[in-house]
């Protein structure tokens, strides 16, 4: 079991505090029961968990006085499906990940493969 600051809970969602925070106030929002992936979660709890995150994120910038809160769901850091909410300032800097340009007609091509799987 990881130390944890708990800033909310309630019978299927738990949030705390990142360990090892972007900015303080980083918060993770996690259903309780297991799902591996976002695609595994069931409608209704994911529902649940996005409005949760929601309603966190704008106590969360209230409280640090973030100019927004970053959402992300990477999914590969714990094999748990969870939601990453962070503070972010427009003076952080950590907006610059590696960035990659398509190929002529690749993205028009990944875009109907993308198509062909949407249920």
């Amino acid at each position: 079991e990881i130390p944890a600051a708990k800033i909310y809970e309630d019978e299927k969602i738990f949030a705390f505090l990142d360990i090892n925070p972007v900015n303080a106030g980083h918060t993770l929002v996690v259903p309780k029961k297991h799902y591996q992936w976002l695609d595994d979660t069931p409608d209704e709890l994911l529902a649940e968990v996005v409005l949760t995150a929601k309603r966190l994120l704008t106590a969360i910038r209230a409280a640090t006085a973030a100019d927004y809160v970053a959402v992300n769901v990477i999914g590969v850091d714990v094999p748990h499906f969870h939601m990453h909410l962070i503070p972010r300032y427009f003076s952080d800097n950590f907006v610059n990940w590696p960035a990659r340009k398509y190929r002529e007609k690749e993205m028009e091509e990944t875009a109907e493969k993308i198509q062909l799987y949407i249920k």
